[in-house]
């Protein structure tokens, strides 16, 4: 069993509650639901919220950590929003948002319309896209889905990258 899973996670401000399968995070800033593997089980005692794997299978096991991490990044993000920013570098490199969606302008011959998700809130400042969610979970998908449309290339250092994040450049060709 994993070393997180051990010791049990604080609740803080945060109403957590398990009912059928179903793990419910409230907060002064939103709410998260996640399913619970039926191999996992979560108990809430005193404000401490503990995971114990329910059988003996390697799954199990495994599980046991990765739903303590889940609660953990549940029971922050609803205290306080997680937030992702993203740089873009390159000449006319240029986002920009219209509605419901980041339209990105990254050297392509055509504009790159992206959807935000419901959860995730965009704000655009010149070239940096700040993102900010009490879901670590889909904000972090939604900035790697944005960084995956034009990755910093080593070159140049063009691209689109996370706020300091280090880019390994490459020396270019030498004249002999």
């Amino acid at each position: 069993m994993s070393r997180l899973a051990k010791k049990p996670t604080a609740a803080g401000k945060a109403d957590v509650s398990v009912a059928q399968g179903v793990l419910t995070v409230k907060g002064s800033k939103g709410t998260l639901t996640k399913r619970v593997h039926p191999s996992v089980g979560i108990t809430i005692d005193a404000g401490q919220v503990t995971i114990a794997p329910l059988d003996r299978s390697r799954l199990a096991k495994a599980l046991t950590g990765t739903f303590a991490s889940h609660v953990k990044n549940m029971v922050k993000g609803v205290e306080t929003p997680f937030t992702k920013k993203l740089i873009l570098e390159g000449v006319g490199y240029r986002v920009e948002l219209k509605g419901k969606d980041i339209v990105l302008t990254v050297g392509f011959s055509h504009t790159v319309p992206l959807t935000i998700p419901e959860d995730v809130t965009a704000t655009v400042e010149k070239n940096a896209i700040k993102l900010e969610s009490i879901n670590k979970e889909s904000l972090g998908q939604f900035a790697a889905n944005i960084r995956r449309v034009k990755p910093p290339e080593p070159y140049l250092g063009k691209g689109i990258r996370y706020e300091g994040e280090v880019i390994r450049r490459k020396q270019g060709k030498k004249a002999v």
